[in-house]
């Protein structure tokens, strides 16, 4: 049970530090408006995978940042870290955020798919 915890302490500081480090050290405008969504970092500490969003208009152009800054952020984790190693950064596009607009919206085109005829209905008895 502890060891649950303890990799969720892990996970959080991996992910305040990228966060962070997107915010404070890292100059390139493609990245400004991206959230880190999570991390799950390995066991050993090796590997760190890092969950994103950002503009869908920009997805390409945020791998690409991510890429080129991928060694500047590790940089930042192996300062700010108490960790033996730093972890390889492999950057994943969090396509949850987007499934979940897409529910949303195909859940307010049925809701209007249903109220339709009752607002039509309404009418009829003014």
């Amino acid at each position: 049970m502890k060891q649950g915890s303890s990799n969720r302490k892990v996970n959080e500081q991996a992910r305040e530090v990228i966060a962070n480090a997107l915010l404070f050290d890292v100059s390139d405008p493609r990245l400004h408006l991206v959230t880190i969504t999570g991390c799950e970092v390995s066991f050993d500490r090796s590997v760190c995978n890092v969950y994103y969003t950002a503009d869908a208009n920009e997805y390409d152009s945020v791998a690409a940042a991510f890429e080129s800054a991928s060694g500047h952020i590790r940089s930042v984790m192996a300062r700010k870290l108490d960790w033996r190693v730093a972890p390889e950064l492999r950057f994943h596009l969090d396509g949850s955020v987007d499934e979940a607009q897409r529910i949303e919206s195909a859940l307010a085109r049925e809701a209007q798919r249903f109220e339709a005829p009752e607002s039509e209905a309404g009418q009829a008895h003014v």
